[in-house]
């Protein structure tokens, strides 16, 4: 993240709302080793290119949360060979090979973005207690589905208890998880922020028409 960055999300989006710090929501979006890294320190298995380059900016994301004591909403993949995008014959549009599944490597996050002593929402608990997101900053949520409205149904509930006036977005895959992020907040009319320099996308035929399409519907790009 640069300084001009860095010191808009500090001044614009943090500083007007000093001692309301509620109204702003980080979105951490599936920052885990199967997708950020592949090099000689793990092999991910679904590893978007290029995406080790940002960590230094989402470290940076990390630390404002931490400084201002903002509530972060970290959405993470957390697999079974069940689940319906989960293939051994992938399409790489609705389906993809094992990546993130439950209990590996893979499925945590890196040392950049591990949310601190989170509250953790499965997708697949029976019941949630809203009263807990008052008491944490960090809520992991744990999705089987690209999407968190759609792979988590506490997403929803979630975001409506907490009800920031804005969300700052970041992670990957921009032209996956985070895309389908942004339209579900979109949805729930929130003014959204997404972190240029934190995000980085897949690589595919259709990649910069989908980048395009999807910049075109963000509200902001910082």
């Amino acid at each position: 993240m640069n300084n001009a960055i860095k010191e808009n999300v500090n001044k614009n989006y943090v500083n007007q709302y000093n001692g309301n710090e509620n109204k702003i929501l980080f979105w951490n979006v599936d920052t885990q080793y199967d997708f950020m890294r592949s090099d000689e320190s793990f092999n991910g298995a679904l590893a978007v290119k290029g995406a080790r380059a940002i960590e230094n900016n989402l470290e940076k994301l990390t630390t404002i949360a931490e400084k201002y004591d903002l509530k972060v909403i970290n959405t993470a993949d957390w697999h079974t060979m069940e689940d319906a995008e989960i293939s051994c014959n992938p399409d790489y549009k609705k389906t993809y090979p094992q990546h993130c599944m439950q209990y590996t490597k893979g499925a945590q996050y890196i040392p950049a973005t591990e949310p601190e002593d989170p509250i953790i929402v499965f997708w697949k608990d029976k019941a949630f207690n809203t009263k807990s997101i008052s008491e944490n900053r960090n809520i992991l949520l744990y999705k089987n589905k690209f999407d968190a409205f759609e792979g988590n149904p506490y997403t929803n509930i979630i975001l409506n208890t907490i009800n920031p006036d804005i969300v700052i977005v970041y992670g990957v895959a921009t032209n996956v998880c985070v895309d389908m992020a942004v339209k579900g907040l979109l949805k729930n009319q929130k003014e959204i922020y997404v972190v240029r320099d934190a995000i980085k996308e897949l690589p595919s035929e259709q990649a910069a028409t989908t980048l395009d399409d999807i910049t075109d519907l963000w509200q902001k790009i910082m």
